[in-house]
């Protein structure tokens, strides 16, 4: 299985002063991180897009091309694009350039997002988001395979032969579906044969099962191998040197983005015992020392019948920036090797 990181690049305000650090130093911090997953031999490293101002990835192809430059390894890839709100063409040009610089290291999420800023911001139509997201990503898988392209669809001008450049390092540059829990997205995934990387940011890993098992079912009817099928996971994620520390490291800056999103779309502000109990045994939230965080993605896992790849979203932790670093070095070096020896193993695993 492998392992890695997501951030959003979160600009969070100091819990007791209210004050923001500068855009430049979150960012020096970020590529930091990059560098550090990238020492200790993580396997993927994913920046999000976002359009919002307690975000710094309106350019994830911008950020991973800086950290391409600073790394040698560590494969570098979006998490997500938001596919709907872009032009496929520049989609393809920007991670093919991104995969020259990293010399073979891009990969690409592509899904529909889960915050409708960039539909105005681009002058898109929110209510078209899942056709736009169908014939974008339509002509996206057709730019991996043809150079001179001959395309029509409702909502961008046709290509008429037009050659698309530069083509990646990779033969095929790689491609996730990233989806939430829209079972038309996981049958969707499974039809088209590509891998599927879950959104679980709340609940349990059981209750995914179902939908997994649809997109499995999917791309076997469709004629897929099961090699093919690679499933993901993108969970909220943190090391600490205990249990108690990773949860006190992560818990201000999720619930300050909790309840600020909370407030926009009607919900109630999360309480420390509502975390907790995420963070706990049967929660979805992998936080805690090596050896919980360990067990908890080896169980995760086996829940989900096997997965490929498990990313961490940690950047909501960023108030902690020595406490960010030190995490991913725990991820890297403490419970890679468990979850690595405990796949390789029969029966169950003692942690």
């Amino acid at each position: 299985m492998e392992l890695g990181i997501d951030s959003f690049a979160a600009i969070l305000p100091d819990p007791e002063t209210g004050r923001l650090p500068t855009g430049a130093g979150r960012m020096a911090d970020l590529l930091e991180e990059v560098e550090t997953a990238d020492r200790v031999g993580l396997d993927v490293f994913g920046i999000g897009e976002h359009h919002r101002a307690e975000f710094l990835d309106s350019a994830p192809a911008v950020i991973l091309a800086a950290a391409a430059a600073r790394t040698s390894n560590i494969r570098l890839t979006s998490a997500v694009t938001v596919l709907s709100a872009a032009d496929p063409v520049r989609v393809f040009q920007e991670f093919a350039t991104l995969d020259l610089i990293s010399k073979g290291r891009a990969e690409i999420v592509v899904g529909r997002g889960s915050f409708g800023e960039a539909f105005p911001l681009f002058g898109l139509d929110v209510r078209a988001y899942d056709d736009l997201f169908a014939e974008n990503l339509d002509l996206f898988l057709r730019l991996r395979e043809e150079t001179n392209i001959h395309w029509e669809g409702r909502f961008r001008p046709p290509l008429t032969g037009q050659g698309v450049f530069p083509r990646p390092h990779q033969e095929t540059l790689p491609l996730w579906l990233g989806v939430g829990g829209t079972p038309e997205s996981f049958a969707r995934a499974g039809l088209l044969g590509l891998p599927l990387m879950v959104a679980i940011i709340g609940g349990t890993f059981e209750r995914f099962r179902p939908l997994v098992d649809l997109y499995r079912e999917s791309g076997k009817r469709a004629g897929h191998s099961p090699e093919k099928l690679r499933v993901g996971v993108h969970a909220m994620g943190f090391v600490g040197e205990t249990d108690a520390a990773a949860r006190d490291s992560f818990f201000p800056g999720w619930a300050h983005l909790t309840a600020k999103v909370g407030r926009e779309r009607g919900w109630s502000a999360p309480s420390r015992a509502q975390f907790d109990t995420m963070a706990g045994p049967d929660g979805a939230f992998l936080i805690g020392d090596p050896k919980t965080v360990a067990a908890k993605i080896i169980r995760g896992s086996e829940t989900l019948g096997g997965l490929s790849r498990i990313t961490f979203q940690m950047s909501t932790a960023s108030l902690e920036t020595a406490a960010m670093k030190r995490s991913i070095e725990l991820l890297g070096r403490e419970v890679a090797p468990i979850v690595r020896i405990g796949k390789a193993r029969k029966g169950p695993i003692a942690l």
